[in-house]
């Protein structure tokens, strides 16, 4: 009888174990330079304000309508309300009208946004670390702080040309309300603005700038970034564009809110006439003094509500302004950062 010795059957080569599925990994998107954040910013900021433009024209009328008269005034009004200014402008001036001042806030929009864009982060990062954080941790104080100060940074720069923009916007052949400025174009207003109240005339009231750009930027990327998170948390897609939507959506109300009325005493400040004080010689406001000045001024005759004056014309020039700001500012960094990619790998 043989015996048949037992084998142990042990795997071949090709009788291998199933291996772990691999999960990709997402490729890090490279970082950007300030200069490349301040490009992206402005850019975004000018897609914005192509559309935002014409609501802002709106606005601008309506905040000097009616400008320190009481309130029970019987002074004829030029303008009813938002879609009456629209409609009235249309037919005496056309898409020109609508448009006014549209070449100096494409140049305004570049130095704000580009500012306060492009150089949020760094600040907000540099600020969350000096308070003995981890930079990546998103605080709500820092954030605000963040915000504020590239606001002022943006509106420093670009004052002279949001005045050219006011004053341009302000300005009607038909119908005209508040001080009346003409000028042939951006150019020609900065050349009679300097010729006639020096360089510093070009700052005048850049410390309203300065306030309005602030309360305005202290909750327009936090409330974004905020935003985001919640809905993030929710389930929504990281880098969803219905996730930019709904956020930047929820900033623009948030921004409007907070800068109404010094967005009201900006366009007086810009806007009012100019005189020289007999006493100094010094070029001054021929209403207001300083933002303060301006506040108390149309409160004492116009009641609080001449600070919100245009505010429905405010949040229809805003809100798509935010969205398509903040949207676009997404969309550009992220096709600019995965060409960026692309060109480093191809070197």
């Amino acid at each position: 009888m043989s015996s048949s010795s037992s084998k142990v059957l042990t795997p071949g080569p090709s009788a291998t174990a199933p291996s772990a599925a691999v999960v990709p990994q997402r490729t890090p998107l490279a970082p950007l330079s300030l200069l490349e954040s301040f490009a992206c910013g402005g850019l975004a900021g000018c897609a914005a304000v192509t559309v935002s433009n014409v609501p802002e024209v709106m606005k601008t009328r309506l905040q000097l309508q009616g400008e320190l008269q009481r309130a029970d005034s019987n002074a004829p009004k030029v303008y009813k309300n938002v879609l009456d200014v629209f409609q009235k402008t249309w037919r005496h001036e056309g898409i020109k009208g609508l448009q006014r001042g549209l070449l100096p806030a494409y140049g305004y929009q570049i130095l704000l946004n580009g500012s306060r864009l492009g150089f949020y982060e760094p600040i907000r990062r540099s600020l969350t670390a000096t308070v003995g954080r981890n930079p990546d941790e998103v605080l709500a104080s820092t954030a605000i702080v963040a915000g504020a100060m590239t606001g002022c940074i943006g509106a420093a720069l670009g004052s002279p040309l949001f005045m050219v923009k006011a004053r341009i916007q302000a300005y009607s052949p038909a119908l005209p309300v508040g001080a009346q400025h003409y000028y042939k174009g951006s150019f020609d207003a900065l050349r009679t603005i300097l010729k006639s109240d020096g360089i510093l005339g070009l700052w005048r009231g850049v410390n309203a700038a300065i306030l309005r750009t602030a309360m305005g930027s202290s909750v327009q990327l936090p409330s974004y970034n905020l935003g985001k998170k919640y809905l993030i948390s929710w389930g929504w897609k990281e880098n969803g564009y219905s996730t930019y939507l709904v956020a930047s959506g929820v900033s623009g109300f948030c921004v409007c809110a907070a800068m109404q009325p010094a967005d009201t005493v900006l366009t007086r400040m810009y806007n009012q006439n100019t005189v020289k004080d007999p006493i100094t010689g010094r070029v001054r406001g021929a209403l207001y003094t300083n933002p303060i000045d301006c506040l108390w001024k149309t409160f004492k005759a116009e009641g609080i509500a001449g600070w919100y004056k245009g505010t429905t014309a405010h949040l229809l020039r805003i809100w798509p302004h935010t969205v398509i700001t903040l949207v676009a500012n997404e969309f550009v960094m992220t096709k600019y950062r995965a060409a960026k990619m692309r060109w480093a790998g191809d070197a």
